[in-house]
């Protein structure tokens, strides 16, 4: 039978913004596997340069860096040493500069990593902290504490790391006794600052200057909800009350004290031309407390991690949607849409797999399923309200490498229990740019985890004209995304009614044509009346006069001329 997909039944209000960010498409760039440029196996800022011509064609307006600081790399450079210098196996800081350079040129904006929970355990502070032991002034910078116990052998809280095992290492004294505990939410390579210290906030403020003052157009914030801990560091109720989107309450993550330091970074931003941003990685329990992060004085943008984690299906998608603009429009910010990174399992390997295994999947999956998924799912995000994010190598379909050789392994959180079970590497592996090679265009000299061997036809040489690849979808969509009148607004969605286990959604505009998109999230094909001329499909789609017939798992854009 066919059905008419477009009475609507839920209205939202239109508005248009100038603030770039709020429409932005913004592409993450994992520097140790985008572009290898001297032959060492390692991705490098020269690389990354190479190819801003390959991010500007592809259509995205802003480039986010994870991080490439000076770092002993015990946790892919997320454990810093030196927030101003950057780290010899990715360039110089002359590099850097001229990345910058080179983006603005391409027109396109930069975003860098910035990582202000903890350091580096070899950072000048923490070194110092502890050779001047206990009761000195630099060991305020940190979280020190006596143990408990008779002799302060057990941790002075039941905190967990994120990565598994106590939150907490035990030090030595100068003269080789056992000393006092610190803290670290991750890894023991990576001491927690003191944030209620003001020497931390001062130095963090400096370093946000040196690189806007050398033309950084914004700062994605590691651990953004966990820079403020509970006074007196209290127990937790139970370990998952220190772990990210599981706790309702944590002494240890999303304390209130949080948004004092991002209202301050507001008005830091806003001393500089060309709309500086800050971007929360904030796991946060749920989207109102999500959303406070991204108040009017407070950051420009919050990954939607909620959005991230929810499975295929219909209802479920279509209630994270609407809490997610629910909240966002309370405090007058845009939705900011996530699929994948490089700490959870890529969608297209997420999708392939039952549901309710969360974000960290060992296992490969229905790889035709979770491609056709992947992409249903990226049309749907992209024709969102709001800015969305895209991870490298996502556009070419890349899946999760879930067999990777135990020691080729360097996720921190691999060998330690509990946590994160620490197979993050499978994200991370080096993408693939031609057909051919001894690792598909990525270096001169193979890459430092290894590629699979079919990724040879997923390559960006392999795919590139082919116009029923993942590559030439996503930038097919990032075109239309750009130029259709509909998709400028930033708040602009309205429901129409549709059978169980399909979305489709309107927006509109009063300069143009109005844009709907359909979504079949079920394992049969949908029967139903075109609702306009149909745009871009994530699979072929049947139109004849007066009906269309939308495979299962598949998205299409339509427009109404």
């Amino acid at each position: 039978m066919t059905e008419s997909l477009g009475t609507p039944v839920l209205a939202a209000s239109s508005s248009r913004c100038a603030e770039w960010w709020r429409e932005a498409v913004i592409y993450q760039v994992y520097p140790r596997s985008f572009a290898d440029a001297n032959g060492d196996g390692m991705g490098d800022l020269p690389g990354i340069r190479s190819r801003l011509p390959y991010l500007r064609d592809l259509g995205v307006d802003a480039v986010w860096l994870s991080p490439f600081y000076a770092s002993p790399q015990a946790d892919a450079g997320y454990d810093v040493s030196d927030y101003r210098a950057v780290d010899p196996m990715f360039g110089t800081l002359d590099d850097a500069l001229a990345l910058i350079e080179d983006a603005h040129a391409h027109g396109l904006r930069i975003i860098f990593d910035i990582v202000p929970n903890h350091c580096s355990d070899q950072h000048e502070w923490f070194q110092r902290a502890l050779r001047e032991g206990p009761g000195s002034r630099m060991r305020e910078r940190f979280h020190f504490r006596d143990g408990k116990g008779a002799d302060g052998e057990e941790p002075p809280n039941n905190w967990e790391s994120v990565f598994g095992g106590p939150a907490w290492t035990r030090t030595k004294n100068p003269d080789g006794t056992a000393g006092q505990w610190y803290l670290h939410l991750f890894a023991p390579e990576q001491p927690d600052f003191n944030w209620d210290h003001p020497a931390v906030r001062d130095e963090f403020s400096s370093v946000l200057r040196f690189w806007l003052d050398h033309g950084v157009d914004g700062f994605r914030i590691d651990v953004a909800h966990g820079l403020v801990k509970a006074a007196g560091l209290p127990d937790a109720g139970s370990i998952e009350h220190t772990r990210l989107l599981e706790a309702h309450f944590s002494p240890s993550f999303d304390q209130d004290g949080v948004h004092e330091i991002y209202r301050a970074w507001h008005h830091l931003l806003n001393e500089y031309d060309g709309q500086r941003i800050g971007v929360a990685e904030a796991w946060a329990p749920t989207q109102q407390r999500t959303a406070n992060y991204v108040r009017p004085d407070e950051l420009h943008q919050a990954f939607n991690f909620h959005y991230l984690a929810t499975d295929w299906n219909g209802d479920a998608l279509r209630h994270v949607i609407d809490d997610t603009l629910t909240a966002m429009r309370a405090v007058h910010a845009p939705a900011t849409w996530v699929l994948s990174n490089h700490d959870v399992t890529r969608h297209a390997t997420r999708f392939a797999n039952p549901p309710g295994l969360g974000t960290q999947i060992r296992t490969a999956g229905d790889r035709d399923l979770g491609l056709r998924r992947a992409r249903a799912a990226t049309l749907l995000m992209l024709a969102l309200p709001g800015s969305a994010y895209i991870y490298q190598g996502e556009e070419l379909g890349l899946p999760d490498v879930t067999d990777l050789p135990d020691e080729a392994r360097q996720d921190p959180a691999y060998s330690r229990a509990a946590g994160q079970d620490g197979f993050r590497d499978g994200c991370r592996v080096p993408i693939p740019w031609t057909v051919s090679g001894s690792s598909y265009g990525f270096g001169a000299g193979g890459s430092w985890l290894p590629q699979p061997n079919s990724w040879a036809e997923l390559s960006v040489e392999a795919q590139y004209g082919q116009s029923d690849s993942t590559l030439e979808m996503y930038r097919s969509a990032l075109g239309l995304r750009r130029d259709h009148p509909a998709l400028e607004s930033a708040d602009n969605l309205r429901w129409c009614d549709s059978p169980p286990g399909i979305l489709v959604f309107e927006r509109s505009s009063d300069e143009g044509p109005a844009f709907t998109c359909t979504v079949n999230l079920t394992g049969a094909p949908v029967t139903f009346i075109p609702p306009g001329r149909l745009l871009l499909t994530s699979t072929q789609v049947q139109v004849t006069v007066g009906q269309a017939v939308l495979p299962p798992d598949a998205t299409a854009w339509w427009t109404t001329d």
